[in-house]
């Protein structure tokens, strides 16, 4: 299976279609007025189908198994012609589409094998994914022409004892985006974190390291009182991801708010966990962005 361990819940819908065709009115006179000898069409094909979606992750080797909480099912007459239309909701990692698929595969051939006594001309058509929404393409943020500064907090690395992979990793996340990026290396002392703050041209601006609850982790307390807006949904949704890859993820002290229209975000200094924030809250929040440009032209 493909790893979705790194991505986040939202909700996620798709929607697919079936035909089913049949050769005769009389037959769709039949069904219309459960008249079929097998039993009541749509009901059984409607069982079915709600079966068929639950079994997805059963039959297809690649599927992950998911929590399905909605699925509706609705049937459409037109001439010799009947229209599926089956919807999957979800909240989690990963879409539904293949489950709608599913789903209305086997509802269309529940459908064929109890009107095949009638017709024995009735067939399957097609079977498409009609829409779908959810995830990272339904949000899509532009990065284009933002410049993002990179500001490793540490005083092993910036007396070259020390390798930095924190603000490597989070340039290469920035760079996959589109994002032009330089990088800086400080100590850990207030008055270099407010400097670059102060004199960089960049619209983003990641602090990694200091954000722990050692003697010299002080990134939080000196960034947090210079910040016009703190936005702590954001902050919430690092640690919150964080937690649940990695019990010490509480003692993260990330920071995440607004000054001067620039967006302000201080991660942790080891890899993994600068790393995890970022797929936590990238790339939608730089949806900031868009909400910053839109106040400037109020």
């Amino acid at each position: 299976m493909v790893d979705i361990t790194h991505k986040v819940n939202t909700l996620r819908e798709a929607t697919a279609e079936a035909i089913v065709k049949t050769s005769s009115q009389e037959t769709i006179d039949a069904l219309k007025n459960n008249r079929v000898p097998k039993g009541n069409v749509f009901e059984m094909a409607k069982a079915a189908g709600l079966l068929g979606v639950k079994k997805t992750p059963d039959l297809l080797p690649d599927c992950h198994p998911l929590p399905i909480e909605f699925t509706g099912i609705e049937y459409e007459i037109k001439g010799l012609e009947i229209y599926i239309t089956l919807t999957v909701k979800t909240i989690y990692k990963t879409g539904v589409e293949v489950e709608a698929m599913h789903g209305a595969s086997v509802v269309a051939l529940t459908m064929y094998d109890m009107l095949k006594p009638i017709d024995k001309n009735v067939e399957i058509g097609t079977i498409r994914l009609k829409s779908k929404k959810g995830g990272k393409s339904s949000y899509k943020v532009n990065s284009e022409g933002l410049k993002a500064h990179v500001v490793v907090c540490s005083d092993t690395i910036s007396k070259g004892k020390g390798e930095d992979t924190a603000g490597e990793g989070i340039i290469q996340k920035l760079q996959d985006l589109g994002m032009e990026t330089m990088k800086a290396i400080i100590p850990d002392e207030p008055s270099e974190i407010v400097k670059i703050l102060e004199t960089t041209s960049s619209d983003l601006i990641i602090y990694t390291g200091g954000t722990g609850v050692g003697p010299r982790d002080v990134t939080p307390q000196t960034l947090e009182p210079l910040l016009e807006i703190r936005l702590k949904g954001v902050e919430e949704q690092m640690r919150s991801y964080g937690q649940d890859r990695m019990p010490y993820a509480m003692f993260s002290r990330s920071v995440a708010g607004i000054k001067d229209g620039k967006l302000i975000l201080a991660l942790p200094g080891s890899a993994r966990g600068a790393i995890e924030s970022m797929e936590a809250i990238f790339p939608h929040v730089l949806h900031a962005f868009k909400v910053i440009e839109g106040k400037r032209h109020d």
